[in-house]
């Protein structure tokens, strides 16, 4: 399996593929209005991490689908990055996962089978460690290779936890650190070493299980994962559901470490110009931000990290929760505050 390079098939690689925010919301626009139908208690109103289904009074159905091209050439580790990606979802709406289906396409005139084995391996093996079936799933022949999850999970309905109900005050903490992308864009070029290959995969493959764990505090307000619209994408969409803005201290941001030389040599995705140009005037940078680091908060984050708008005093038990989870790199990058949707960013 070593001559086999998965990133060689695709224009893209991972949450980078992702429509840029901008775009998707212009494309969304027409869509019809989902109030009628009064168990759907989240769908695409405000850019939540999954639909969520009123079963009865304890119950409610968290729904989700999520795929994407390669981000890595080693199949089996694709295959994992993207399991551990769709399941985000559920847990970033505080639900516990129950069932996944996969979704394939595979160019099968290119790739050996082997390779394709070790895809759907990967992502099964992922599903195990999350403890539920990969129960099935479609497949179709596609020119590039394309794998994911549809997850299924479960919350109590008084428990979700929505990407828009922060509060003025709240502090805000980020459970991974940033760089996947980067140092995605890094192994394409041939430039990340064995170590830097080693973050990017431990990162990108840690569940997070723990939000879960958070559906039960009610001090943590709102909940979502920092994934393709990078850092201040998916900041911007929990300012926008709350009617707030948000002040992050750039300095406070938690990086992967071998991502921090590739940033300041200005490699990364090319997601993240598309992602700095939707933001526009609702992302206001300090000029002693220097330019590298607006590029990492923009960053397309394949299987980031959970991103809590928590009261201000539970702040550091809540931060705990996320250390002894293994989320050692888990940080208080800033707070919600009153205002336009606007994220502020000091240096």
């Amino acid at each position: 399996m070593d001559e086999i390079h998965l990133t060689r098939f695709s224009h893209g690689g991972g949450c980078g593929c992702k429509i840029a925010p901008a775009m998707l919301a212009d494309m969304l626009r027409a869509l019809p209005r989902t109030q009628g139908f009064p168990d759907l208690l989240v769908g695409t109103e405000t850019a939540d991490d999954a639909a969520v289904y009123r079963l009865n009074d304890t119950q409610a159905l968290v729904a989700t689908t999520d795929f994407f091209m390669p981000i890595v050439d080693d199949p089996f580790d694709f295959g994992r990055i993207a399991a551990t990606n769709a399941l985000s979802d559920i847990y970033a709406m505080g639900g516990r996962p129950i069932l996944a289906l996969a979704i394939v396409g595979m160019p099968i005139d290119k790739l050996p089978m082997e390779a394709i084995r070790q895809i759907l391996a990967g992502g099964a093996s992922v599903c195990e460690k999350a403890g539920i079936p990969l129960a099935g799933g479609h497949s179709i022949d596609a020119p590039e290779p394309i794998y994911g999850l549809v997850a299924l999970g479960l919350a109590h309905p008084e428990r979700i936890k929505r990407n828009s109900r922060a509060r003025d005050g709240d502090a805000l903490i980020l459970g991974k650190p940033l760089g996947i992308g980067i140092l995605g864009s890094a192994m394409k070029k041939g430039v990340l070493d064995a170590e830097g290959y080693r973050q990017m995969i431990d990162t990108a493959t840690q569940l997070n299980a723990i939000g879960a764990e958070l559906a039960a505090l009610d001090d943590v307000h709102a909940l979502t994962d920092v994934t393709g619209f990078g850092l201040l994408g998916h900041l911007l969409e929990l300012c926008r559901g709350a009617g707030l803005g948000a002040r992050v201290e750039a300095g406070r941001l938690p990086l992967l470490p071998a991502a921090v030389d590739f940033a300041r040599q200005g490699i990364g995705p090319g997601a993240i110009a598309r992602n700095l140009s939707s933001f526009g005037a609702n992302a206001a940078f300090d000029d002693a931000v220097p330019d590298w680091l607006r590029r990492v908060m923009a960053d397309a984050q394949t299987s980031g990290g959970l991103l809590a708008a928590v009261a201000p005093d539970s702040a550091e038990e809540t931060l705990a929760r996320f250390h002894a989870q293994g989320f050692a790199s888990a940080a208080v990058i800033g707070r919600m505050r009153a205002g336009d949707p606007v994220v502020s960013i000091s240096a």
